[in-house]
């Protein structure tokens, strides 16, 4: 089972809004490094970089999401998808870890832009 239909198992209908909310996280702006960075500095930098490293990914909770990424970066995905601003916060929670562990194959961060690499992994292209 893919992250989109893991996804849409939790939303129905809404999984491609929700999907196309973690896109823009991790496609647009800063991208995946400025995720990286963003929740590195937000104290989470041992679990981020669990992620992007080759070894288990360490979980993360729905507060430490809301924490490293900031109420409004929820609330905007959580409109987008609607849903309430806890299950957008769980459902990062649940499925970050793997989405940024995919998109870092071999433990690096990717050089290039990753818009086409994030929208393929979950099922938009």
């Amino acid at each position: 089972m893919g992250i989109l239909d893991s996804i849409a198992g939790r939303l129905g209908g809404k999984s491609t809004d929700f999907a196309h909310g973690i896109a823009g996280l991790l496609g647009g702006g800063a991208g995946l490094s400025g995720l990286v960075t963003k929740l590195t500095a937000s104290g989470l930098g041992d679990i981020v970089n669990s992620w992007v490293g080759t070894g288990a990914n360490s979980p993360i909770t729905p507060e430490q999401i809301t924490k490293g990424l900031g109420p409004d970066v929820i609330k905007n995905i959580a409109s987008r998808a609607g849903v309430s601003h806890n299950d957008a916060a769980s459902m990062l929670a649940n499925h970050l870890p793997d989405i940024v562990d995919k998109l870092t194959p071999g433990g690096k961060l990717p050089q290039n832009d990753i818009a086409g690499s994030v929208m393929k992994l979950l099922g938009l292209k």
